[in-house]
């Protein structure tokens, strides 16, 4: 499982005074502690500072890369913001969150994927809006892993989003994004899945119950990254078992080994 850590997130009205007065300590703990607890990528948004948010990016990726050399996901509405994360990167091979299939933004967003050979996070979602049947998503995925392979990118460096929203606005939202990925990874295997999980539960009370379900849920329906919390052992350990359930843990030895260090909250 491909784990994004999302805390480093200046939506997140906890972490983003520390953005605001340049606290490179709490910025490098929370990274750490994100790599610790099992995230592959390390998410940066600097997106509600709207003025500098090049700059605010540039900060975070130099930051964190002096005390940890998680590869990032370097997340940001901007393709300057976009380009200020990629030249500071020194770790390894970043992914641009995100791409979509608005022509704008694709035909913007693409040359810095082919350019720094970055992974990319591509959104189910077109000029004609946010799609509203698993249909019309998968068809928005396949044109977008069809128009990302015909410039050289590789499926495996592919992230295909199925655009997960509040299941609290539409009761079929859960099963709009869950089918979408069954649908994708059984056409494309070699793409994987990086759908933001938490938003599947905003807005209503006891999210975390909600966004565990949803975790095993999509999993089983072949979900193979996803942006989240780490530090959350009680979701943590709902996906060690539910990798250990689907055969992706030989012997169990990756639930077992947590077990004994005592990452399973239960």
């Amino acid at each position: 499982m491909i784990i994004i850590g999302e805390k480093i997130n200046s939506t997140l009205k906890a972490i983003r005074p520390a953005m605001e007065s340049r606290d490179h300590s709490t910025i490098q703990e929370l990274a750490i502690r994100q790599r610790d607890a099992g995230a592959a990528y390390i998410d940066v948004n600097a997106g509600m500072f709207h003025n500098n948010e090049p700059e605010v990016l540039e900060w975070l990726i130099h930051t964190i890369q002096e005390v940890c050399d998680t590869p990032f996901s370097i997340d940001s509405p901007s393709a300057n913001g976009i380009l200020s994360g990629l030249k500071a990167n020194r770790n390894s091979k970043p992914i641009i969150n995100s791409i979509t299939g608005e022509k704008d933004r694709f035909n913007t967003i693409l040359p810095l994927v082919a350019e720094y050979k970055t992974g990319v996070v591509a959104l189910c979602m077109d000029d004609r809006g946010m799609p509203e049947t698993v249909h019309e998503r998968f068809e928005v995925a396949e044109t977008l892993i069809k128009n990302l392979t015909r410039e050289g990118i590789p499926l495996d460096d592919i992230y295909i989003d199925p655009l997960v929203r509040p299941i609290g606005t539409g009761s079929h939202y859960g099963m709009l994004a869950i089918e979408t990925i069954r649908n994708v990874k059984n056409a494309y295997p070699e793409v994987h899945i990086a759908c933001g999980l938490s938003n599947v539960s905003f807005g209503i009370p006891a999210r975390k119950i909600m966004n565990q379900t949803f975790l095993v849920a999509a999993m089983a329906a072949g979900m193979d990254g996803a942006i989240l919390d780490p530090l959350d052992k009680k979701l943590m350990a709902y996906l060690y078992a539910t990798e250990a359930l689907l055969g992706r843990d030989e012997y169990c030895l990756n639930y077992l080994d947590k077990f004994r260090q005592g990452e399973l909250e239960f």
